[in-house]
């Protein structure tokens, strides 16, 4: 199914979306693996994040296919079938549940919420972390079937790697903690289909995972140290709308689990537009919800564990600390609605336990809904074939999105389309007037016009918004000699040679 959905990203192309700092502009990442590569990769934090394990493999793959990015496709794509194979494997070992197990890695491996994490390159770090996350839970479950020193050490081990994979793992110790309450019934007085062997207090589960946590909280403090040498934003909100956009997309993200339309790699943020009579209902549907999964907490366990499952795993990315511009990102349901698909699964098979023909219902609609998710997902996918597709598409679901105008532009830019790309630069400096890059962007694009009077403005522009931008400096300084301005260049040339520690390049006659 993984490769009926995605093997056509095997002749997709890079996107300028992060691809080109992660992977074919980054001269360490593309010149392959080597010791000093690797040294770099544990020192260095990749676009804000730290994630030493996902930059080692993109080095791997530059070594075995340079920079065709079919190659690198076809890793992520791997890792996603692996994460799928092994949630089905973790899913039967501990519930023993075949057809609802698989139901669930079925849903997995195709939904169209997860095309964004398997078709771009740069969110190989979720495809990577989500295998070392169902090898983690894999390992767990049967480490609890046979408790000892050495099954314990695999499943920190493999903790380890997720989280150097992907920081977004660090809250594994508590989706382990629920999964003692269902469906391993490890909690002492739990109830369930039958006793586990090992019961214990849940002071005595909590305590089994201090290790662990600990774990966590040390990836958390170097998370947030690598946050702190990342470029910030160009807008910042405010707590309240952090808040209110958080809750929002908490009710967003099940709307589009359920009817996943219009899916962008960018939806921008509401900021002080956001309405509150949304926020209110978003909560209120929450509320309901959670009041719903602690009252059928003894009766159907699997709701509590799948919600809290959801709830907490999309917490530290719900965006209450700003890590970016953008709402919310279809990525980061990668791992956290698996909760949501076990509460669809186990749901279904209770409501329908009664029903003599239940078998034959219940196999017909889940085939139903695998094949309409297959044909979404298929679809979604081939948008991520180049940089002008993801973007036309993305402007096509969106509104007042700075992000697509600009990197639409920048890719017909490259493309050698630089009069069609003058109207999106035209449109993002107007949404976003703040953001430095889109300024020395459009002033580049009159350039190659050689309209170097009408870009001097926006160079200008871009440097007063960010002064230490040595683009910006250079073609300040490049567009001033053109207009025989040798002597104000020779500024902007020697600010760019400071901030670089490098001689600037000699004037262009």
């Amino acid at each position: 199914m993984v490769w009926l959905v995605f093997g056509q990203t095997l002749g997709h192309e890079f996107v300028n979306l992060d691809d080109h700092e992660n992977v074919y502009e980054n001269p360490i990442v593309s010149q392959g693996l080597s010791l000093e590569s690797a040294r770099w990769a544990f020192t260095h934090p990749q676009v804000s994040r730290w994630v030493p394990l996902s930059t080692l493999v993109h080095m791997l793959d530059a070594e075995i296919y340079g920079l065709r990015p079919g190659g690198h496709h076809f890793t992520s794509l791997l890792f996603h079938a692996g994460a799928a194979i092994f949630l089905f494997l973790f899913l039967h070992e501990a519930t023993a549940a075949l057809g609802r197990s698989a139901w669930v890695a079925a849903v997995f491996a195709v939904h169209p919420l997860h095309v964004e994490a398997v078709a771009w390159i740069s969110a190989l770090q979720y495809t990577l972390s989500g295998l070392f996350f169902m090898l983690t839970l894999w390992a767990y479950t049967r480490y609890t079937r046979q408790r000892s020193a050495a099954r314990y050490g695999l499943v920190a081990l493999l903790f380890v790697l997720g989280l150097l994979a992907k920081e977004m793992l660090v809250t594994v110790p508590a989706v382990l903690l629920l999964l003692d309450v269902w469906p391993l019934n490890r909690r002492a007085g739990s109830q369930g289909p039958e006793s586990h062997p090992n019961a214990d207090s849940f002071a005595t589960l909590i305590r089994e995972k201090l290790p662990l946590f600990a774990l966590a909280a040390a990836s958390s403090v170097v998370t947030f140290a690598a946050l702190r040498s990342f470029r910030q934003p160009v807008v910042t909100y405010s707590a309240f709308e952090r808040i209110g956009n958080a809750i929002v997309s908490y009710a967003a993200y099940l709307g589009q689990l359920v009817f996943p339309a219009g899916l962008t790699p960018w939806y921008p943020h509401p900021g002080a537009a956001l309405a509150w009579p949304e926020v209110i209902l978003a909560f209120a549907v929450l509320a309901a919800i959670t009041a719903a999964a602690w009252t059928t907490r003894r009766t159907h366990a699997y709701f509590l564990t799948g919600w809290l499952w959801y709830l907490g795993m999309l917490f530290p990315v719900i965006g209450l600390i700003q890590r970016g511009e953008q709402a919310r990102c279809d990525r980061y349901t990668y791992l956290s609605q698996i909760g949501i698909y076990i509460i669809i699964a186990w749901g279904a098979a209770d409501l329908c336990s009664r029903w003599t023909k239940r078998r034959g219902f219940l196999a017909v609609a889940a085939a139903g809904v695998l094949g309409a998710l297959f044909v979404v997902a298929h679809g979604q996918a081939a948008q991520w074939r180049n940089s002008e597709t993801l973007w036309r598409h993305t402007l096509a679901h969106t509104s007042r999105n700075y992000v697509a105008h600009l990197n639409l532009a920048v890719a017909l830019a490259q493309s050698g389309r630089v009069p069609e790309a003058l109207s999106h630069f035209d449109q993002a400096v107007r949404i976003r007037p703040t953001s430095a890059e889109a300024q020395n962007n459009y002033g580049y694009a009159l350039v190659d016009l050689g309209r170097q009077g009408e870009a001097i403005p926006f160079f200008e522009n871009a440097l007063r918004l960010k002064p230490d931008f040595i683009n910006a400096h250079l073609n300040l300084a490049d567009a001033l000699v053109a207009l025989g301005k040798a002597s104000e260049a020779r500024i902007h040339y020697a600010a760019a040679e400071k901030l670089t520690g490098r001689p600037a390049p000699p004037p262009k006659p």
